[in-house]
Parts: structure tokens; sequence; C-alpha cells
């Protein structure tokens, strides 16, 4: 796994789990900048031929 695959993909863990942590709390503002911010780097790696893993516990409603 090259390096940006792997910040890529430590970024979306890191993301993913902020996004359940903001749903379980009811911060809907929060939960709404980490969809965003999982959505650009889902994009990023989709442009540059990333491929990453789902996250091992997907938050709801993704």
């Amino acid at each position: 796994m090259g390096e940006l695959s792997q910040v890529i993909q430590q970024r979306l863990e890191d993301a993913y789990a902020s996004l359940r942590t903001a749903r379980a709390e009811g911060d809907t503002y929060l939960a709404d900048i980490r969809q965003e911010e999982i959505n650009e780097l889902r994009r990023i790696a989709a442009n540059n031929d990333v491929g990453v893993v789902p996250p091992r516990t997907p938050p709801d409603n993704d």
C-alpha cells in the first residue's frame, strides 16, 4: 500500500469514527461535516486510482 493510500485510509477511518460519534451524540452539524469529508476522500481516492477498504464498522445512514 502506497503512502497516499495509507493516508487516505487512515483519514477515512478517523472520519467514520467521528461520524459515528457525532450521530450518537445528535450533533448533526459535525455529522454533515464528516460526511462531506468522507465524500471528498472517496473522490480523491477514485481520481488517483487508490482502492480503499470499507470501514470495519460502517456508520448508520451512510
